[in-house]
């Protein structure tokens, strides 16, 4: 007999008629003699109509922090309500059909959360109440999304109801399962499991069989959204397995695998270790291509050019400037490749004003799944560089790592900063790479690109003039953090200046909370205009092997200009490569790299037609 958690989204309990299929599902698991807890979201797109319900009684203009704050309480009691209505109706129909079960909301099971509204954190599972019912052999039904704010001043769970933010459901799924020591989390979805890209915009994209929880977590944003990174950092750190599936099929779905053995706290679910490791490579040069035009093609064919060479480029910046029409490009190459890939950059005519060498230059990298969606980790890594005199000349981030590019003289300091601000070992740069452990037969030849991501609920903030002095980094995203902002991408450009442009993207629902905060403290921090842009998109190639290729980036950014997409921001890591574009070419630009990286299948995926809508 296995203890199973099993997890539905909206779509798949849509309606009675949806609610009824699941019900039977999860009563044929029960009969072939397993334990099963259930998880579920909001029926439906009913969260989305109880945000716009909220928008329509209590929109307003130039709200302060303070007011913002009280609206996200009101909004996590509203939200709550969604996943109530479906725990009750799925309990009542298993109970219609002579099995026993039981609904609890997040309050009632106890899933203690961090005391913050609209994105708290999981600290630990009761597992008693689930335990005692399922010993009296019912299926034990929760509502995902949801829990219930730790009081500071006593420690102990409040009244305070609040929800999980984006992925909330599947990020309770797998709390529950590591909190009950499941077999088994088992998430259910509309589509037969992970895919190279969403199937509604590339009907023909493929299943893959297994992925890396690596691959997974930097595919935050893949197809459907079938899986939250937050869902899978809790499997990695507990060691719970997890199998994607679909609700509609019963197909065999995508296993997420993980080399490492889980040591998780479970008092402490999402708040374990964020950093795992620091890194620092000594062996980098640092090339800048200044004011260059902003016109499609001309990344592609800077690093087209780069890549015919077999000159192997590691870090890529290109941030937002404060002038219109031009571009910073900066990239970090190997010591040994410098003279060849100066002569390939300088030879090029492509309208820079400026092209500079700096050979005195180390990365250092903090790397762990823990750092996805946490402002405070970054923040945390800028003030220990500050502390200790560090400059940061660049800066690219993905969601499992954060580098910056520092004078090599810096190094050791550096190091021995982030080693006592985080408590974690060194390793070597190579030690960071993410190699696929998948070796089954029909994947000795793994494809360097794995999957192509788009995230179209991203906006963009960029932050001019910025000082050019150890701290300002440090400063600014203290101002989030406190805030409790997400962020994703990082970029800070290279200048020939004395200040430097930081950009970053936020969800689209943080983007008044963050404009509000920085303006706020630019007269006390001394940069200049802060601009937002709501109307963009991010578009990533993920793989584990990208890192023995040279040429895959190159290959993404030609894809792009052949579309006459222009690209406005790049950050990579060695598994990942991200560009911003309009977002009125987003499912355009997904599909062109799509189809650049050969990714489509035989067959089209069959997407029902209720999720098409």
């Amino acid at each position: 007999m296995a203890l199973i958690v099993q997890k539905y989204g909206g779509s798949s309990v849509a309606d009675a008629d949806r609610i009824k299929a699941v019900r039977d599902r999860i009563k044929r698991t029960v009969d072939a003699g397993n334990q099963v807890v259930v998880v579920v979201s909001a029926m439906g797109k009913t969260t989305d109509g109880l945000v716009a319900l909220a928008e329509s009684v209590a929109l307003t203009d130039n709200p302060t922090l303070e007011e913002i704050a009280a609206k996200e309480r009101e909004m996590d009691l509203l939200l709550a309500t969604g996943e109530q209505v479906t725990i009750a109706a799925l309990s009542m129909a298993l109970q219609a059909v002579g099995q026993p079960a039981i609904a609890m909301n997040g309050s009632q099971v106890r899933v203690v959360t961090e005391p913050n509204h609209t994105r708290a954190r999981i600290l630990y599972v009761e597992s008693d109440r689930i335990r005692s019912a399922l010993a009296l052999g019912k299926v034990v039904v929760i509502a995902g999304f949801q829990g219930v704010a730790i009081d500071p001043v006593t420690g102990l769970p409040s009244s305070e109801i609040t929800t999980l933010g984006r992925g909330g459901s599947d990020t309770s799924a797998v709390a529950i399962a590591a909190a009950i020591e499941a077999d088994i989390c088992e998430i259910y979805t509309d589509v037969p499991g992970i895919l190279t890209t969403d199937p509604r915009i590339v009907p023909k994209a493929q299943m893959l069989s297994e992925i890396t929880c690596d691959e997974m977590l930097e595919l935050a944003s893949l197809g459907a959204k079938v899986l939250h990174p937050r869902s899978v950092e809790i499997a990695r750190n507990f060691g719970v397995k997890m199998c994607v599936r679909s609700s509609w099929l019963d197909d065999a779905g995508t296993v997420i695998t993980s080399p490492r053995i889980g040591t998780g706290n479970l008092q402490s679910l999402e708040v374990n270790r964020f950093v795992e490791t620091v890194s620092i490579d000594y062996d980098q040069v640092k090339i800048a291509l200044l004011q260059i035009p902003d016109r499609p093609g001309i990344a592609s064919q800077l690093f087209k050019s780069l890549a015919e060479q077999g000159i192997n480029v590691d870090l890529i910046i290109q941030a937002v400037q404060e002038q219109e029409g031009v571009n910073d490009i900066a990239f970090t190459i190997p010591q040994n490749q410098l003279q060849l890939a100066e002569v390939v950059t300088r030879g090029l005519e492509i309208g820079a004003s400026l092209v500079t060498v700096d050979s005195a230059i180390a990365k250092i990298s903090i790397i762990g799944v823990g750092m996805i969606g946490r402002p405070g980790v970054a923040a945390q890594m800028f003030t220990a560089l500050a502390d200790v005199g560090v400059n940061i000349q660049m800066i690219s981030t993905s969601e499992i790592k954060i580098s910056c590019v520092i004078a090599a003289a810096d190094g050791e300091k550096a190091i021995a900063a982030i080693q006592a601000a985080f408590d974690v070992p060194v390793r070597s740069h190579q030690a960071c790479e993410i190699i696929s452990d998948n070796n089954s037969d029909n994947n000795l030849d793994i494809s360097p690109v794995r999957g192509v991501a788009l995230d179209r609920n991203r906006a963009r903030i960029a932050v001019q003039q910025v000082p050019d002095r150890p701290g300002m980094a440090a400063k600014i995203l203290e101002q989030l953090v406190e805030q409790n902002i997400s962020l994703d991408m990082i970029v800070q450009s290279q200048s020939d200046r004395d200040v430097n442009e930081i950009a970053f993207t936020v969800a689209i629902a943080d983007l008044a909370k963050a404009e509000t905060a920085l303006k706020q403290f630019a007269p006390v921090l001394g940069y200049g205009e802060v601009t937002c842009d709501g109307d963009i998109s991010k578009v990533s190639i993920v793989g584990a092997n990208m890192i023995h290729q040279s040429g895959i980036a190159a290959r993404m950014f030609s894809a792009l200009a052949d579309s006459d997409i222009n690209i406005e921001m790049i950050a990579t890591s060695e598994i990942k490569v991200s560009c911003v574009v309009r977002d009125r070419h987003a499912e355009k630009a997904l599909k062109v790299i799509h189809q650049e990286f050969n990714l489509s299948g035989d067959l089209a995926i069959e997407v029902p037609s209720i999720l098409k809508k």
